[in-house]
């Protein structure tokens, strides 16, 4: 039995979906090579309501320029399907590339939702960038900040939010009907778990979100924020169950202890370069995928600081 009160509700909801198949999205995903991020689109087919999860806007960063290429994608797909958007979805504050969720708001609608502890990361790089008292750090940026266990719908589809800390203080994994949207907590299983080593990160944090997650039904479709091909694979994946993951998943499968993980991932954390977007990511994202306001010349900058990471 699960102890864990929000945890069984998700549970709840799950059954309830995999019995009845109107009870269970229909799911597109986006894969954007660049990054190796996957948004999707998440809907009920009945009544056409939808939400984006983690969508991406092109950043060229040598020249600075943005592009919407990717965030059209899903416009065409949205339009071409009659779905009306009501949730722009962010697992986190991400670290590797731009949300285009101000953009694709701007076409159409819907609220902008985030993680309540959305706060600790903005407090934590607004120091970082030095972004003054005149950003908010409050969570403002967004339209709805989810607590663990909040509810919401799409359509008749139920939703849940948990909360998963571990890779960023803020993590969220969105449960809709009986899926699960996970972001940077798990990849596939061939390529492991996301790091930990970021400002707010913690490993110990991240093995008991990952361990929760897995409590969820064995048949929970699980769908990643990332994919990088696992050596000897050579083609993208993103999907997987919990049944999978618990059997397969290389860093944290059952039978490998809190300890063990630990240490695992803090000497791999070690080995790894910072995201090649992290600067104007973080920047951006921590204002809810807003540019940083113009100067008095009408031009945004993003701030690169020096010998401080």
């Amino acid at each position: 039995m699960i102890q864990d009160r929000n945890l069984a509700l998700a549970a709840r909801q799950i059954e309830r979906a995999q019995v009845n198949k109107s009870l269970r999205p229909s799911i597109a995903g986006f894969f954007d090579e660049a990054t190796n991020t996957v948004s999707y689109v998440v809907h009920d087919p009945k009544a056409g309501e939808a939400a984006i999860i983690d969508s991406v806007l092109d950043y060229e960063p040598a020249s600075g320029r943005t592009s919407n290429a990717s965030a059209d994608r899903m416009i065409d797909y949205l339009t071409s399907n009659n779905l009306k958007v009501m949730w722009h979805i962010e697992t986190h504050a991400h670290a590797d590339h731009i949300s285009a969720a101000p953009y694709l708001q701007e076409k159409l609608g819907g609220k902008l939702a985030i993680g309540r502890e959305i706060t600790r990361v903005q407090d934590v790089f607004g120091k970082l960038f030095n972004a003054g008292t005149e950003f908010e750090r409050n969570g403002s940026q967004f339209d709805k900040l989810f607590d663990d266990g909040e509810t919401f719908g799409i359509g008749g589809l139920e939703g849940i939010a948990l909360h998963v800390p571990g890779h960023t203080p803020a993590d969220m994994a969105f449960i809709i009907g009986d899926a699960a949207f996970v972001g940077d907590t798990i990849f596939m299983p061939d390529f492991g778990t996301a790091r930990a080593d970021f400002p707010g990160g913690d490993a110990h944090q991240l093995f008991r979100s990952i361990r929760r997650l897995l409590s969820l039904p064995d048949k929970t479709r699980l769908f990643l924020c990332h994919d990088y091909k696992a050596p000897g694979r050579d083609r993208y994946a993103w999907e997987s169950t919990v049944k999978q993951q618990r059997e397969e998943n290389v860093h944290v499968k059952d039978g490998v202890s809190e300890e063990d993980f630990v240490e695992m991932r803090t000497n791999r954390d070690k080995t790894l370069a910072m995201p090649t977007l992290i600067m104007p990511s973080v920047q951006v994202n921590i204002r809810g995928g807003r540019l940083p306001d113009p100067e008095d010349n009408g031009v945004s900058y993003i701030k690169i600081p020096v010998n401080a990471v």
